[in-house]
């Protein structure tokens, strides 16, 4: 029970975010999320939930790694492995591989999960190799989603303009380079948590450094140093800019495909629901 419990919160967790209906954090800050430490160990850094991106097809390798260290001394080192793909008609596959952490240890060994964003077929999939089963999520119809994507940059945009202004942001250009073979910008954004916010005797900051490839719109390599949850790291290497295999983007025959996210499709018409796998790429 403790297994699968913690699998639905991890699944369930990253199905939302990969949906693109959270990850409504605030620009250069960001609060942590319900696993002990930002998104970015999950391997999802860099994801745009819902952006559709056509013509700029890539595969890569991903690394997410966290150090804290605690008031004792303790250091805890966490890391996950995965890998990205995208095809020219902007579906997207992330795989993320866990090691026993916290609830995770006492199964041993290590667990894979792995999303579909399929916007050719509507559909949003994770799947659960453990139980080979995908949990199948409807994308919203494209009417008015840019209007909404819209306003709501310009609500972020005016709250770090705001954020800015009161000095609780700091953000700086750091130029570009190359990493790992790709052109990247890169932005440092520094979030001050003023003396007393949140109880905090002296004021705390929270530095984050990205970069982001404007040719394949996505973040290669990313540092966020949060004093209270440590420093996590994320970058993307073996970066192939070419067209990735079709059937990565379908979920495979011998999967069951259940409606609506793990842990809650009890309440979204149950298992099956006859829902069929999404059909290979053209």
């Amino acid at each position: 029970m403790m297994r699968n419990g913690w699998m639905h919160l991890v699944l369930g967790g990253a199905l939302v975010l990969c949906a693109g209906t959270a990850k409504a954090q605030g620009p250069g800050g960001g609060h942590p999320g319900p696993f002990g430490g930002p998104m970015e160990l999950m391997g999802f850094e860099g994801m745009h939930g819902g952006k559709l991106v056509k013509g700029a097809p890539f595969s890569a390798t991903s690394t997410s790694t966290t150090k804290q260290t605690l008031q004792d001394g303790t250091i805890i080192n966490r890391t996950t492995q995965g890998a990205i793909y995208r095809d020219s008609e902007g579906r997207s596959r992330r795989e993320v591989t866990f090691t026993g952490v916290g609830a995770l240890q006492a199964t041993g060994g290590t667990h894979k999960m792995v999303a579909i964003f399929d916007p050719v077929a509507g559909a949003h999939y994770m799947l659960n190799p453990d139980k080979k089963v995908a949990y199948k999520m409807s994308l919203p119809a494209n009417a008015g989603t840019a209007d909404k994507a819209q306003k709501f940059q310009q609500k972020m945009q005016a709250r770090q303009q705001q954020e800015e202004a009161s000095g609780a942001l700091k953000v700086e250009a750091l130029g570009t380079k190359v990493i790992n073979g790709v052109n990247a910008e890169g932005t440092r954004t520094t979030h001050t948590i003023a003396a007393g916010e949140i109880g905090n005797s002296a004021p705390i900051q929270i530095v984050s450094e990205r970069w982001y490839s404007t040719d394949l719109q996505t973040v290669v390599q990313s540092t966020r140093t949060d004093p209270r949850f440590g420093t996590t790291t994320f970058s993307l290497s073996k970066i192939q800019k070419a067209e990735p295999a079709a059937t990565l983007f379908a979920v495979p025959a011998d999967y069951t495909v259940k409606a609506g996210g793990p842990g809650f499709g009890h309440h979204r018409g149950g298992a099956a629901a006859g829902v069929a796998p999404a059909p290979p790429a053209n």
